[in-house]
């Protein structure tokens, strides 16, 4: 069982606080404070007036002490606009330096909106801050207190320079107009009041501090992946890479770091498999491909090799067409004496023969094949191990959708949208698991009603092959 988190209380107090007022935006509020938890940075993406701006100053106040940079880009935009401008004293001592103070060297939390129309000077200044917190001033790298960016945009970058700060991004959150069920919630919302956003201003009750925030790093560190959990990243990888996708080795190690936070700051040591319903916003660019991403996952999560309906149909399978085969098996019919049965159509072609018809005799005189009693029970003893196999699957199942209600019971982070995919998926795994059941139900009667044998000859016949089953 997991440990209480003593952060949990003030996180979800703290999350009640920053939805509050925001219409369909419960997701990217929580997606954006625990990348920013775990120290890394969020993308927004999509056309203006849809909140981004909003979400990032919400997010500012969820940092006591932090200080708040705020910065629209154009093509236009200057380096003095995001760092500083220089110093004249330390120009007139030979030193090319910037002024820092108030700029975004010295911001903790930072929204940088349109921040791909900037040029490619600023961009790559922007690379070593975002992902080192130091700024190239002058001789010096200066070391910076960032906790988090929140960038944002209305497209994806397609060149060299934008691609390598786009990775810089490890969530990338598409954020769409209201959809039409929330619009007359969106309409009932008073105008929001002008709030400053300088150092200190509107900041939560419930705050993290810097002691907090190493606390949960500490917590984090201590956080296990189980090796089931890095085979499916492996798994995912592999997917990805054969659809011609890439993603980093930095963001893969920055993702399971993402995991970890998520997990620690709900009181558990572990990784848990429903937590790699974060994953589509880490791994995709966009989305279409989160929507592929969250697919792949729902199909997969909670349901292991052994518990692969396709795997195990293939078996039932076998076992149906051994049955079919049985069936419609015949023997020739012999009378008590040895000699061979013959039916009238068997006399008529002798008859025939004997005229000169010419026509060859057949020995077609057949009946049904027959079994002996240790035939049909060998293979009942096999239809009861992939029944209680098939069983034994089915607990498992079940034991899998209790987790999962029980974890989006109580997680902060999972999206409920993903969870009632995997919860469908899941049933729809459960009723598959049923049905092969009740097929292997059915060929089990189906040997018990073959024709006997008397007395039985004693032979055991060899196994139905099929697959193993699964362990």
């Amino acid at each position: 069982m997991a440990a209480a988190s003593p952060l949990r209380p003030r996180l979800e107090r703290l999350l009640g606080e920053l939805e509050a007022g925001l219409v369909e935006r419960r997701q990217v509020v929580r997606l954006a404070l625990l990348a920013a938890l775990a120290g890394q940075h969020t993308l927004l993406i999509g056309p203006p007036g849809t909140a981004k701006s909003e979400l990032a100053r919400r997010l500012h106040r969820a940092f006591r002490e932090a200080r708040y940079f705020e910065r629209l880009l154009t093509r236009f935009s200057v380096p003095e606009e995001l760092f500083g401008p220089l110093s004249i004293s330390a120009l007139e001592a030979d030193r090319y330096e910037r002024q820092t103070a108030g700029f975004l060297p010295e911001a903790s939390i930072a929204f940088i909106d349109e921040v791909f129309k900037a040029n490619s000077a600023i961009l790559n200044a922007l690379l070593t801050l975002l992902n080192e917190r130091e700024f190239d001033n002058g001789s010096r790298r200066q070391p910076c207190p960032l906790i988090s960016v929140i960038g944002a945009t209305n497209e994806v970058p397609d060149d060299e320079v934008g691609e390598a700060f786009f990775d810089r991004f490890l969530l990338r959150l598409p954020v769409g107009p209201v959809s039409p069920p929330g619009f007359a919630d969106l309409l009932a919302l008073a105008p929001a009041a002008p709030t400053g956003v300088g150092e200190g201003a509107g900041h939560s009750a419930f705050a993290l501090d810097a002691a907090d925030r190493q606390a949960l790093n500490a917590a984090a560190a201590g956080v296990t992946v189980p090796p089931p959990i890095t085979g499916l990243l492996g798994e995912l990888r592999g997917a990805l890479a054969d659809e011609g996708g890439y993603v980093s080795d930095r963001r893969w190690v920055k993702t399971v770091w993402l995991l970890r936070v998520a997990a620690a700051s709900e009181g558990r040591g572990t990784v848990a498999v429903w937590d790699l319903g974060l994953l589509p916003w880490a791994v995709a660019p966009d989305a279409k491909g989160q929507a592929a991403v969250a697919d792949w996952l729902a199909e997969r999560l909670g349901v292991g090799q052994a518990v692969s309906p396709p795997r195990l149909g293939r078996i039932v399978e076998a076992f149906e067409k051994q049955l079919e085969a049985e069936a419609n098996a015949n023997d020739l019919d012999y009378d008590e004496s040895g000699r061979l049965r013959f039916t009238a159509g068997d006399y008529d072609a002798i008859a025939n023969d004997a005229k000169g018809g010419g026509a060859a005799l057949r020995m077609t005189a057949t009946r049904q094949r027959r079994y002996g009693a240790l035939h049909v029970a060998a293979r009942q003893r096999q239809i009861d191990e992939l029944r209680d196999r098939l069983a034994a699957c089915r607990e498992e199942l079940a034991a899998e959708q209790r987790s999962l209600a029980a974890y989006a019971a109580g997680s902060l982070w999972l999206d409920g949208e993903f969870a009632a995919r995997a919860a469908a998926s899941l049933d729809a795994t459960a009723a598959a698991l049923a049905n092969l059941d009740r097929r292997a139900a059915a060929a089990r009667a189906g040997f018990a009603a073959l024709p006997r044998l008397e007395p039985d000859p004693g032979i055991v016949p060899e196994p139905v092959l099929h697959e193993p089953l699964p362990a």
